[in-house]
């Protein structure tokens, strides 16, 4: 995942999720909205409530691995607000990956 690649800004975070879609499941809620730009990009959130700064960086590093894993699934030109929630956290890899698979082929179908 490229810089570019990646939603930072405060701002952008508040429009996706206002305004955008949205397709959940019991682990993950994935907020999406067509942008201008050329390529998707992408924003990672772990909720301070589910544990501390070395937790949720861990978590981040999975999700982020997860979307480079399935990166030609996604379609182009659309942003991405990728949440976990607290169900994830007893989760192996697999069964997050499992349940991240099919939230995107949910995703495909809307």
């Amino acid at each position: 995942m490229k810089k570019k690649d990646i939603v930072k800004d405060k701002r952008e975070f508040t429009k996706i999720i206002k305004i955008g879609k949205k397709v959940h499941n019991n682990s993950f809620v994935i907020y999406y909205l067509k942008n201008s730009i050329e390529h998707s990009r992408y924003g990672i959130s772990v909720g301070s409530k589910l544990g501390n700064a070395v937790f949720r960086n861990k978590y981040k590093r999975r999700i982020r691995m997860l979307i480079n894993e399935n990166n030609s699934l996604y379609d182009k030109k659309y942003d991405y607000i990728i949440l976990l929630r607290k169900n994830a956290i007893n989760l192996s890899y697999q069964e997050l990956k499992k349940e991240f698979n099919q939230l995107i082929d949910k995703l495909k179908e809307s």
